[in-house]
């Protein structure tokens, strides 16, 4: 009696490991697949990514557009200047024929890339003066960010197509730009604030200008897309 329940304890054990290494190999072999097709949605959204910057390249062949190597981007390389606090067209500084070429270059990027989504972002700034003009510098900032907005669409009569959304912004004298650092002294400040896309010392007058960002939108999500 004792050696068929012995024997049976066996059979059982054996049939049960069975189970679990055909449990254990099912897992093995599902997460090898799901593995292989993250793989290979990595893979797309790289060759989209590179798409993207291999495209943006197109504005540096540009004379209005510099690539800034700090910034790791493309940035706008027409002197545009305000006095301190102004912000309407007529009192802006610039050569207004290579601003309006710029504008319909970036249209004939965002045309010749209809397939992908952008944000266009015009950033006003200010220069860094007296704390007591922070608030006004950012009301400033942003006005200065219409102005060029309003220039290309009033003036120049250009359509930046479906493919673009736009938004205007204003960072003001940068004071903002982040949270509490203890004050502009502070190490954390320095740190932060070296971060940010403005001409520093004998240069801080010229951030009485604006600033444009062209953001690839829907790179990663295009190619989650073609994967399912």
């Amino acid at each position: 009696m004792a050696e068929k329940k012995e024997s049976f304890f066996w059979t059982s054990y054996s049939d049960l490991m069975t189970s679990l290494f055909f449990i254990m190999l099912t897992l093995f072999v599902l997460v090898i697949v799901l593995l292989h097709k993250r793989m290979e949605a990595t893979e797309k959204q790289l060759e989209e990514i590179k798409k993207v910057e291999a495209s943006t390249k197109e504005l540096g062949r540009s004379k209005n557009f510099a690539y800034k190597a700090e910034y790791k981007k493309y940035v706008l390389d027409v002197r545009c200047f305000f006095k301190e606090t102004k912000y309407r067209l007529a009192d802006l500084q610039a050569d207004t024929a290579r601003l309006h070429r710029a504008g319909t270059e970036i249209k004939e990027f965002l045309d010749k890339n209809e397939n992908n989504q952008y944000l266009l972002i015009i950033e006003g700034q200010a220069s860094r003066n007296s704390q007591k003009l922070t608030d006004a510098n950012y009301d400033w900032s942003f006005q200065r960010a219409l102005t060029l907005m309003k220039f290309w669409k009033d003036i120049c009569h250009i359509d930046f197509g479906a493919n673009c959304e736009f938004q205007i912004a204003g960072s003001g004298d940068g004071r903002y730009n982040f949270g509490y650092t203890g004050g502009e002294g502070t190490e954390r400040f320095k740190q932060l604030d070296a971060t940010l896309m403005r001409e520093r010392g004998s240069k801080e007058i010229d951030n009485q200008r604006f600033v444009i960002h062209i953001i690839p939108k829907n790179i990663i999500e295009d190619a989650e897309k073609k994967e399912n």
